[in-house]
């Protein structure tokens, strides 16, 4: 029975799920429709009034000139990159789904208020996802050529909507629930990015990430940490937030333009947390009230670092593929020494991963 009800949930589970990414591929769809619409429409005007020739959509060729009409965009690119979003984020979420949901049972949307748990970690989290997955889809539009303004509402604003696709998901989970705070953290993501590139079309302030595994000379923590934050490396990447930093990077070169400070140089600012075996306590019981671990002699608390960081996206090179690699990966944060300060009081980290 109980097998039965947990095929019924995944089957419940992959069913939204389907129909969820069955929609963005529609709204893709209809958005590479429109691109081109609008271009061959836009096109046709601009070699009418140049040329004072009537060129309809189905004339390859400007038969006065004889050269092919050109596109400002490519048009094959942007069906390649429509669809390389549906499938990778299809991909993704399903090893999201065995990561974070397939051991947890399904039930009614419901509403959940987390805004005291993990110390807010998870919040930052969510906004950094958000705008890193912005990033990365606004940057492989870039590559098709599409417009500047439509580069960076579409792309822009894909890593709020994939995030409030994995929110609905969070409604429908009885451990969960629709998180407020987690859907306003995903527009602020998305919205760090795209007003700086309708502002400075760069983004001088970069959002990024670093993680290492935490390993701690106690068993009891690290079998709590396995319970609660999952075994394999990619588990731990996503839901250990003892491991996690999240980093706000901006160069340093606008600032002394008259110095000799290499442009590619940054400084961050970055915070995490330490002691974090539960959502709101290092407390834990089982469905039977029976105490699974209780641990207040572990201190929760928030950290601050300073350091030393490398914009990837200053590298010279003139081959775009490696211009957008080198733009997607800058994501991360590069690891350097930093400075740290706590509830502990200030601390110097060797290589601060």
């Amino acid at each position: 029975m109980n097998e039965l009800i947990n095929n019924k949930e995944h089957y419940c589970f992959l069913h939204r799920f389907l129909k969820i990414n069955l929609s963005f591929l529609w709204i893709f769809s209809l958005c590479n429709s429109n691109l081109q619409a609008q271009d061959s429409t836009t096109k046709n005007t601009n070699l009418d009034t140049a040329f004072k020739l009537k060129i309809t959509a189905a004339e390859p060729f400007n038969r006065s000139i004889n050269q092919p009409l050109q596109f400002p965009y490519n048009k094959n690119r942007v069906r390649g990159i429509a669809i390389a979003n549906v499938t990778l984020y299809s991909v993704g979420m399903v090893g999201l789904y065995a990561a974070w949901y397939k051991d947890y049972p399904q039930g009614k949307f419901r509403f959940f208020k987390d805004g005291a748990e993990w110390l807010q970690i998870d919040k930052i989290g969510h906004a950094y996802s958000a705008y890193a997955e912005s990033k990365a889809s606004m940057e492989l539009w870039r590559w098709t050529g599409i417009s500047r303004k439509k580069r960076i509402l579409i792309g822009g604003f894909s890593g709020a909507a994939y995030q409030t696709v994995i929110e609905t998901l969070d409604g429908f989970s009885t451990e969960w629930g629709w998180s407020w705070g987690d859907f306003a953290a995903n527009v602020a993501g998305s919205g760090i990015l795209v007003a700086q590139e309708f502002a400075w079309d760069e983004q001088r302030i970069q959002f990024k990430f670093s993680f290492h595994r935490k390993n701690y000379s106690d068993p009891s923590l690290n079998r709590r940490s396995t319970e609660i934050f999952g075994s394999s490396d990619p588990e731990r990447f996503l839901k250990d937030y003892n491991g996690q930093t999240y980093w706000l990077s901006t160069t340093l070169k606008p600032f002394f333009p008259k110095s000799s400070v290499p442009e590619w140089l940054q400084v961050s600012l970055g915070t995490g947390a330490e002691g974090l075996f539960g959502g709101r306590s290092n407390y834990d019981t089982d469905k039977l009230g029976n105490v699974t671990f209780n641990r207040p002699d572990i201190r929760r608390y928030r950290q601050w670092f300073l350091a030393p960081d490398i914009d990837l996206t200053k590298i010279k090179t003139n081959r775009k593929g490696i211009k957008v690699a080198l733009n997607i990966l800058n994501i991360f944060k590069f690891p350097t020494p930093s400075l740290e300060y706590s509830r502990n009081g200030f601390k110097v980290n060797f290589l601060h991963f």
